[in-house]
């Protein structure tokens, strides 16, 4: 492999395994075996630390007063205004949440482990309209993101925002709700054709009674558990949902649904099914451990292909994240990135459906793109915006003033935000000329007409921003 083969080979795995590379530690790890660069983005990915930004007993104290606000039959002018802020603050919190989290993807030390818990975030997509079990929900795809993929599930399918988001707080004895027990096998581990409706029926039966408390925490109640004898894939017991589980997590088919999502997500939309397979034997025999899975992804030789470079459409949040840690970004209205989620198509916890994002192409269509690339000129130049739709709640009304017979919506919003350009230009060598920092910020190979874009003697800056602005920087 030569020098310059090794140093695409390591921005690729930064790419896809993180949200991009500095400069400085492209040179570093770019002089080293790959397989280093593999460790050091582990070895950074051990560093655990939870979203703590919601309060639990601020969440407890705001859900007594909803449920005794519930209790009332008839509420005075002073109740309901009062219900109203509590809605309001629970949106507002909702809000500052989601920034949270982007803030920890920009600013993290360990890009590997926030990049898998965005990979659990959308697999097991979920609404939550409260704050604190949204939070919660993503700190147990941190926790696990590469630990063992059966504990994920069961703390997953045990979290208060799934089991309402899926409504197993209705699943009760007699009266089996059957949403969870569906999604679990369509979408979280089997995938469709693995499974038949009676096993559906049968497992629906064996989560009655999964539920949780008004502190936030799962609750098993056996006066609402279906404790009689069940059949499911063949096997019959008085099944509870952990027996479930584990019968689902026996079947092969679970490990191959799984890899196949993260090959598409880390490595081509288009899976290779021999490959996919490779990933899913592996995955099986190891346990389902996710970072020897994931290790044997960066690993493999086929991960480094051209026809896997350089072709996957960075998602909004992949595109918002990598762009801001680039250019030292800050946000002095964080509010914006609620924005800019929204007018791009991927709001941070608040997928579409149970079903999560699609991904892939469906990230670009005609509008996007345009938006896509005025965004790096404007949040690096400090620019206006105009915003199509609903964005944050605050501009609702003016969104709604400024309809007219169903014309475009649009909010104009300063993006107020500065990039560190002294300290990105000092990661840079004195003698870097455009064309060589085109080749490092695009992971496409340079065509003639981004060589032509810089030929007319820009200084970095200038060059910088017009790179960013090309159709190639939504490609990583």
């Amino acid at each position: 492999m030569t020098k310059e083969d090794n140093f695409s080979n390591v921005k690729h795995l930064f790419n896809r395994a993180g949200f991009g590379i500095s400069y400085p530690e492209l040179q570093e790890l770019g002089n080293k075996k790959l397989h280093k660069s593999v460790q050091e983005l582990f070895s950074k990915a051990k560093e655990v630390s939870d979203i703590a930004f919601v309060d639990s007993n601020d969440n407890r104290q705001r859900l007594l007063m909803q449920a005794g606000l519930a209790a009332k039959k008839d509420l005075s002018p002073e109740e309901k205004m009062q219900r109203q802020q509590i809605i309001r603050e629970q949106n507002l919190k909702s809000r500052d949440l989601n920034i949270e989290w982007l803030q920890k993807m920009i600013n993290t030390s360990a890009p590997l482990l926030e990049k898998m818990t965005l990979f659990w975030h959308g697999h097991f997509a979920c609404r939550s309209n409260n704050p604190y079990y949204a939070q919660q929900l993503n700190n147990i795809q941190r926790k696990n993101a590469l630990g063992n993929f059966k504990t994920l599930v069961m703390e997953v399918s045990k979290s208060p925002a799934m089991l309402q988001y899926l409504n197993n707080q209705q699943n009760r004895k007699n009266h089996p709700n059957e949403n969870f027990a569906r999604e679990l096998m369509e979408l979280f581990t089997l995938g469709r054709g693995n499974y038949t409706e009676q096993d559906i029926k049968e497992s629906a039966r064996a989560f009655t009674g999964w539920t949780y408390n008004k502190d936030g925490e799962f609750q098993f109640r056996p006066a609402l558990h279906d404790a009689e004898r069940k059949s499911f894939f063949g096997k019959t017991g008085n099944f509870d949902g952990e027996d479930i589980i584990d019968i689902i997590l026996e079947k092969p088919a679970t490990a191959e649904f799984i890899c196949r999502k993260l090959y598409v997500f880390f490595v081509n939309d288009n899976p290779n099914e021999s490959h996919v397979k490779e990933l899913a034997a592996h995955f099986y025999q190891q346990g389902y451990d996710i970072a020897a899975v994931m290790k044997k992804i960066f690993e493999s030789d086929w991960f480094y292909d051209p026809q896997n470079m350089g072709n996957k459409i960075k998602s909004p949040v992949e595109f918002l994240t990598g762009l801001s840690r680039q250019f030292f970004v800050t946000y002095n209205k964080p509010q914006v990135l609620i924005q800019l989620q929204s007018s791009l198509g991927q709001y941070l916890f608040n997928p579409p459906n149970v079903a999560g994002w699609p991904g892939g192409k469906s990230w670009i269509d005609s509008s996007s793109l345009m938006l896509r690339m005025r965004i790096p000129s404007l949040v690096l130049n400090d620019g206006i915006i105009d915003f199509s739709g609903k964005a944050d709640p605050e501009d609702e009304a003016i969104i709604a003033l400024g309809s007219k017979n169903n014309k475009a919506k649009l909010v104009r919003s300063y993006i107020n935000a500065q990039a560190d350009w002294a300290k990105f230009l000092g990661t840079l060598p004195a003698t870097c000329k455009p064309p060589e920092l085109a080749a490092f910020l695009l992971q496409p190979p340079l065509n003639e007409k981004i060589r032509s874009l810089l030929s007319n003697g820009k200084d970095l800056k200038n060059a910088a921003i017009e790179i960013t602005s090309t159709p190639e920087y939504q490609l990583c």
